[in-house]
């Protein structure tokens, strides 16, 4: 049969630890430095191959795939490639340092779906740290020596005229997981993380390796100059405040003085004005500063819409003119943001 043309195209997850996602007693091995937090992976990236030498990540799920489309304009035909990468993970102790191979798991790949002009490809890919993590859980056998499993679970479909459309459809409680596209650009986030549920339940069957995947919660990426505040924000001379919301609880109230801004680390947060829900963002977004440069009067209510992490510092520890700048961009997006 002759095929008129080939597309091919490419999904990526990258996932990594970012500070303030473990709890409970583990996170004193973080703080101690006997192991390490991970700075966020890059906007943007070249090769996959060069994050991994430059440890970016601790695992990442590339899915590829192709389709044939015959002179009809029908899928006749396609397939996988690609599949999952683990990375390392590095032990200090009294100035010495090992390097432990993550344990792959092998990658699941479903049959693809498909019909005359889509085909969608389904994979999951993913594994544990060869370091054993014993700890207590909540099903038999009540304890567990080797660490939970961390995986992600992409689909991407493509279509006879060229066009690719992908999703992060599961993945682990932990960590944090960012998809690419095709070009290798950041798309979307997955937007909360839950140690405690992780390390107490990702372990045999509750796993896709034995009958059981987790639901993404997915939020789209902040912008370019929300990145660079959130640096500010972090790295700046005084430390930020952190704190935890449960869902329900608000941030600011619409109507109230409030000079401070506000990081969302975890988790997603509601906008409201008068009442009415205006929208959710996820981690990275920036919040508040519409009050720090318009008088100090909340425009709108903050609320947890799942358990959030949140990390805040008075206004006046930032560039003014970047908080500006913000503020006019939400005025355009409506004001959507306290």
């Amino acid at each position: 049969m002759r095929y008129e043309s080939r597309y091919e195209s490419t999904v990526t997850s990258l996932s990594w630890i970012p500070s303030e996602a473990v709890t409970g007693a583990t996170r004193a091995a973080f703080d101690s430095g006997f192991t390490h937090y991970d700075d966020p992976p890059p906007a943007e990236f070249g090769t996959i191959e060069e994050l991994r030498a430059a440890d970016r990540f601790r695992f990442a799920n590339v899915l590829r795939a192709w389709i044939d489309v015959d002179a009809s304009g029908r899928v006749a035909g396609g397939g996988y490639a690609g599949g999952g990468i683990m990375g390392i993970t590095t032990l200090r102790l009294a100035g010495l340092s090992h390097v432990f191979q993550a344990v792959a798991l092998p990658d699941i790949r479903r049959p693809p779906e498909r019909g005359e002009t889509w085909m969608r490809f389904t994979q999951t890919t993913g594994g544990r740290t060869a370091v054993p993590m014993p700890r207590p859980v909540r099903r038999r056998p009540f304890v567990q020596w080797q660490s939970p499993l961390v995986w992600t679970t992409l689909s991407l479909t493509l279509h006879a005229d060229g066009r690719a459309e992908y999703e992060l459809t599961g993945a682990s409680r932990f960590p944090r997981h960012w998809v690419y596209d095709a070009s290798g650009r950041l798309a979307c986030k997955s937007s909360l993380t839950d140690y405690a549920n992780w390390a107490q339940l990702s372990f045999g069957r509750h796993t896709p390796w034995g009958d059981e995947d987790s639901p993404a919660l997915v939020t789209a990426v902040e912008t370019a100059l929300e990145q660079a505040l959130s640096v500010q924000l972090m790295r700046g001379a005084a430390r930020p405040r952190i704190s935890q919301l449960e869902p329900g609880a608000e941030l600011v109230r619409q109507g109230d003085f409030g000079q401070d801004v506000y990081l969302l680390l975890d988790g997603v947060i509601r906008v409201e004005r008068d009442g009415n829900q205006l929208a959710e963002y996820g981690p990275g977004a920036m919040l508040g500063e519409r009050a720090a440069v318009e008088a100090g009067t909340r425009t709108s209510t903050l609320v947890a819409a799942t358990r959030c992490r949140v990390a805040s510092v008075p206004a006046v520890q930032l560039d003014l003119s970047d908080l500006a700048e913000l503020a006019t961009g939400h005025r355009r997006e409506e004001g959507v943001r306290g």
